[in-house]
């Protein structure tokens, strides 16, 4: 008995694996993209800061700006309503892919709900590199930033 079922449940498994591997969806900061190197049209979370003076809207109603980590940054292009706490300085997250041209075209933004929150991909990759600013955080940051 065990020996029929064993291999129709590995069956199982292994299609089941195959068929989602195209709707996973890795988190990355623009430096990790970068490193990883991630393929033209792969489906990816880009998250970081909106980098002030980046954000422009275009004639066709789209807009661009820039999602930094500190580290590295890469220019995001959008067709859509962007949320209510969609601003600069503040964190973002962004599904979409890039393009051969090196722009991430979104397909979904998303702003953090309120001051406290933000995802929390975002907030590990942040503290791992030493630009968190959210509890906690020191007076590093600040002069890291140029805040007073």
């Amino acid at each position: 008995m065990i020996a029929v079922v064993a291999p129709i449940l590995s069956l199982a498994a292994g299609l089941a694996l195959y068929g989602l591997r195209g709707s996973i969806s890795y988190f990355y900061t623009p430096a990790q993209a970068m490193a990883a190197h991630v393929a033209v049209g792969r489906a990816i979370q880009l998250g970081g800061l909106v980098e002030r003076g980046s954000v422009a809207a275009r004639v066709d109603g789209g807009v661009d700006f820039v999602v930094s980590d500190r580290t590295r940054s890469s220019q995001v292009s959008y067709h859509g309503d962007l949320p209510d706490l969609f601003r600069e300085g503040q964190g973002v997250v962004a599904l979409g892919a890039y393009d051969a041209a090196g722009v991430f075209v979104a397909t979904q933004v998303l702003a953090k709900h309120d001051e406290r929150y933000m995802p929390r991909e975002l907030s590990r990759a942040l503290k791992a590199r030493g630009d968190w600013r959210g509890a906690g955080a020191g007076g590093a940051y600040a002069a890291k930033a140029g805040a007073p």
